[in-house]
């Protein structure tokens, strides 16, 4: 199966050439369940001619916010609505998937509580799923075709299923432990100094990547999360 994954931002260029920008950590987390991927990078403006030219859509995360006036974002928008309506697949994870919930009606804020950073332990319709997060902003009102499927205190729509046709989620299963402890070590003056003690004490406990990108994997060959 063919993924497209529209690239929305770029690691930074330390991370980058130790792990491979955020394309390559979505390959890496995929690798080996039969997918072949091709990478446009719409943060650059580069965008594929049109949903069929891919099986599936992936989005990646990005340090913009999607309600940024930034050329890029509308045009995404559009894209995505396009795939939707045409049922192609769409997986979005953190900026992914917060921008596809807001071309579809929701609503994409900064979090009044602050930043979520390291290992967050979410409440996924019942079980306790663990994964990494890296994010202020968040969907604060899910579209109305959208169903929760995930929560956490401090992100009410953690995880968001529409139908068969898409599937997000706000957390990032892409990111290992040597990624995220980069992440701090680059981005870290971004946090409080609360919360970023509490994401470097979070770090070296288990995380559900694999389960996730089982997940991923399901939602793109059999349309179900």
């Amino acid at each position: 199966m063919h993924i497209g994954i529209l690239q929305t931002g770029h690691a930074p260029e330390a991370l980058a050439h130790d792990h491979g920008d955020y394309a390559q950590l979505f390959e890496r987390l995929l690798e080996g369940r039969d997918f072949t991927f091709s990478t446009w990078n719409v943060v650059d403006m580069e965008f594929p001619p049109g949903p069929e030219a891919a099986q599936g859509w992936l989005v990646t995360g990005s340090r913009h916010g999607a309600y940024e006036d930034l050329p890029f974002i509308p045009l995404l928008e559009t894209f995505l609505r396009a795939a939707n309506g045409a049922g192609v697949p769409i997986v979005g994870i953190c900026f992914g998937h917060q921008v596809l919930a807001q071309a579809l009606g929701g609503k994409v804020e900064k979090f009044a509580g602050g930043w979520s950073a390291g290992r967050v332990v979410y409440d996924w319709q019942g079980e306790e799923v663990p994964l990494h997060a890296w994010h202020q902003d968040q969907v604060t009102e899910a579209p109305a075709e959208a169903r929760t499927l995930a929560t956490h205190p401090h992100c009410r729509h953690a995880a968001l299923l529409y139908g068969d046709r898409a599937f997000t989620v706000q957390a990032h299963p892409e990111f290992d432990r040597p990624f995220l402890e980069g992440l701090i070590a680059h981005r870290g003056d971004a946090l409080p100094s609360d919360r970023l003690e509490a994401a470097r004490a979070s770090i070296g406990a288990p995380v559900a990547n694999a389960a996730l990108a089982e997940r991923i994997s399901r939602f793109f060959t059999e349309r179900r999360a």
